[in-house]
């Protein structure tokens, strides 16, 4: 293995790492401990941030070291999933945040206490579904890039 493939996939375990252990633990145990569902949410909301930029931040990291390598299997598609570890984490950030907040911002009472049928329930149940599928994006690319990584960077036994 390469310094730069091992920086590559050390930088994709650590984010991978902090990903799981948000939707894994982090959340789950907002929603579960804390005494409302409002304060789980601006908990989330806080973390998910620092999520999604170093996402992207790592993303872009490999993709750099990608595009300088010359190493050749498999390189397109590892190319391709840091690239969409990138996408996914902005799109996340920049496209659907924004909106959960302006979303939250014009709400006049707790989302909790809204009709299952309130228009702003459904809408901020959608842009929850696109956050969590953006994550999920995320989380699989830098997945497949690192497990390319680990892959392509074995010796190959001879016969």
């Amino acid at each position: 293995m390469t310094s730069a493939s091992i920086v590559q996939l050390v930088v994709l375990a650590l984010w991978l790492g902090a990903a799981a252990l948000f939707t894994l633990v982090v959340a789950p145990a907002a929603f579960a401990t804390l005494p409302s569902r409002e304060l789980a949410g601006a908990l989330v909301g806080r973390v998910l941030p620092v999520l999604f930029w170093s996402g992207a931040t790592t993303g872009v990291v490999v993709l750099v070291i990608e595009l300088r390598s010359s190493a050749l299997a498999f390189r397109r598609t590892r190319i391709g999933m840091s690239g969409a570890l990138v996408i996914a984490c902005l799109a996340a950030q920049l496209a659907v945040a924004p909106r959960i907040a302006g979303l939250r911002a014009a709400m006049t009472a707790p989302l909790a206490s809204l009709a299952a049928n309130d228009p702003q329930r459904i809408l901020f149940g959608r842009l929850h579904m696109f956050s969590v599928a953006w994550l999920g994006v995320a989380m699989i690319a830098a997945l497949a890039c690192a497990a390319l990584l680990t892959m392509t960077s074995r010796p190959r036994a001879s016969i």
